[in-house]
């Protein structure tokens, strides 16, 4: 793993292939890179003393990452659990419960009315030895898993290669702040996150994702001191990106931040034009 400004990268890994990366647990790469997924979702197949468990089973589209999944699961599996409704890792969870009949665990939050799952999970529930975490903001369900000896699957989250975009309504810059701080409130030892590589010590560096979004708001309160203006202008402004993909996704987040500040009365929307309070 190696660093590239404050986010980490890794070689592009292995696809339909299970390479353990911690003890107990091996990760599979699916075949999705983009810009919001890096070289992909990170599938996690764990053992436990309850058996053997998948982690986001990842997208649908993905037939060679599917049967990776089910061949490395085998005989002795008993569960699938989810971080969050997002495609690119629930996705193939349907499928996955009916080939092999394995119950689907999901967030009591989780939106989506289209699919029934087995069992809900709510926050200091435990389940396959790890403790669940509900950690809002990316998503409204979102969930990490907390294994006791400090090993902690971060989901989207909290990622080393990038920071997660939180995109209104049901993304929530406050409960992602206030959920980052939990994390750094910890003492895990090792992140396995939804995408992109495992990260050790990870305090600090979660540290650093709060520290950035704090500056971001503190750029578009000094950019709201000088004019009013509009979410996609601020963005602009404080953001500065070229790329039209990453530049929708810089705009989400500034429309989170100001939803924040909104609920802090710091801000005030007339129309589609935002001022100070």
């Amino acid at each position: 793993m190696t660093k590239s400004s404050m986010f980490f990268t890794e070689p592009e890994p292995c696809r339909a292939q299970a390479v353990e990366v911690a003890e107990g647990i091996q990760r599979i790469v699916a075949d999705n890179p983009g810009k919001m997924t890096y070289y992909g979702t990170n599938t996690y197949i764990i053992d436990s003393s309850d058996g053997r468990f998948v982690i986001d089973p990842g997208p649908v589209e993905d037939h060679d990452h599917f049967e990776a999944i089910v061949e490395t699961l085998g005989e002795g599996a008993t569960g699938i659990l989810v971080t969050h409704h997002h495609s690119d890792h629930f996705g193939a969870a349907p499928a996955l419960r009916e080939r092999t009949g394995l119950p689907v665990h999901v967030s009591r939050v989780f939106p989506d009315d289209a699919f029934e799952p087995d069992g809900y999970l709510d926050d200091g529930d435990v389940i396959a030895g790890l403790t669940v975490l509900h950690t809002p903001g990316h998503a409204s369900d979102h969930l990490c898993f907390a294994r006791p000896d400090g090993v902690l699957f971060s989901g989207d989250h909290m990622m080393g290669w990038n920071s997660s975009i939180v995109s209104p309504p049901d993304g929530n810059m406050r409960d992602y702040c206030a959920q980052l701080q939990r994390l750094i409130d910890r003492n895990d030892r090792v992140c396995l996150p939804g995408h992109g590589p495992v990260l050790h010590d990870p305090q600090p560096y979660i540290q650093r994702l709060l520290d950035n979004r704090m500056r971001r708001e503190a750029e578009i309160l000094a950019h709201l001191s000088k004019k009013p203006d509009t979410i996609k202008n601020i963005a602009v402004s404080v953001y500065k990106k070229s790329d039209p993909h990453i530049a929708m996704a810089a705009e989400r987040n500034a429309a989170a931040h100001l939803e924040k500040l909104f609920a802090e009365a710091r801000v005030t929307k007339n129309n589609e034009i935002w001022n100070l309070t």
